[in-house]
């Protein structure tokens, strides 16, 4: 894979130019201290990798993003950590790589990357895989961000503008929508059993007419969405 890097500390683009050394199918092609210059290089060069800092001078990472028609892969590597939600709105971002930078987090990187290359274009339950940093979720709380076992999440709850995360311990409430939330979640796990719940199937306790107990938590089921439920559990 050819790739280039995306960086204005020159310690940095090192770091990650002997991360790639590492890895025969990587070919680190060209590096740049400035989005601006690596736009025009893109224009006349096909790349299939870019490992891009956020906070540049002049330039950032995120405009660099907003200005590709056709962007390649994209592996963000920054030492900003409260990026990672709002990264997964693009859709060429397959990663989010924390400075430093170890071998084995650049590897599994890498390995993704790869999957996703190897895979035939598929509907959009399999790109909703990229929102998640492996078998995590990444929630915004008063502009922290906490990191859930996606197998801990119970229920999802809409609250207007905001949604409620319930786990087994505790309980979240987010800025954001039910359908933003559900973008980001594989739907291997998670279901909208009703427009204002979202669970985790493989959590259910018991199931009645119109509702289902996971834990505590006693969700309705709404009528449209109860003969998907069952298909996902094999009661038909």
């Amino acid at each position: 894979m050819n790739c280039i890097i995306i960086d204005d500390e020159a310690m940095a683009r090192a770091i990650v130019r002997q991360l790639c050394s590492k890895i025969p199918e990587l070919d680190v092609i060209e590096e740049f201290d400035n989005a601006i210059s690596a736009i025009k290089f893109l224009n006349q060069q096909d790349i299939d990798v870019i490992f891009l800092d956020i906070h540049m001078p002049g330039f950032s990472g995120v405009d660099f993003v907003q200005t590709l028609k056709d962007p390649p892969k994209i592996v963000l590597t920054t030492s900003d950590t409260n990026f990672a939600i709002a990264a997964y709105e693009y859709e060429c971002i397959v990663d989010y790589l924390v400075k430093p930078i170890t071998q084995e987090r650049f590897e599994k990187s890498i390995a993704k990357i790869s999957s996703i290359s190897s895979q035939k274009p598929q509907a959009k339950i399999d790109s909703k895989q990229d929102a998640v940093e492996g078998e995590d979720l990444y929630i915004n709380i008063d502009r922290r961000l906490i990191k859930l076992k996606l197998q801990d999440i119970l229920v999802i709850e809409a609250k207007g503008d905001y949604i409620d995360v319930k786990t087994e311990k505790e309980e979240y409430r987010v800025h954001t929508t039910l359908k933003k939330i559900k973008e980001k979640l594989p739907e291997k796990l998670f279901l909208q059993i009703h427009r204002s719940y979202l669970i985790n199937f493989t959590k259910i306790i018991d199931i009645e007419d119109n509702s289902v107990l996971i834990a505590k938590n006693v969700v309705p089921i709404s009528r449209s969405n109860r003969p998907e439920l069952m298909r996902r559990l094999n009661l038909l």
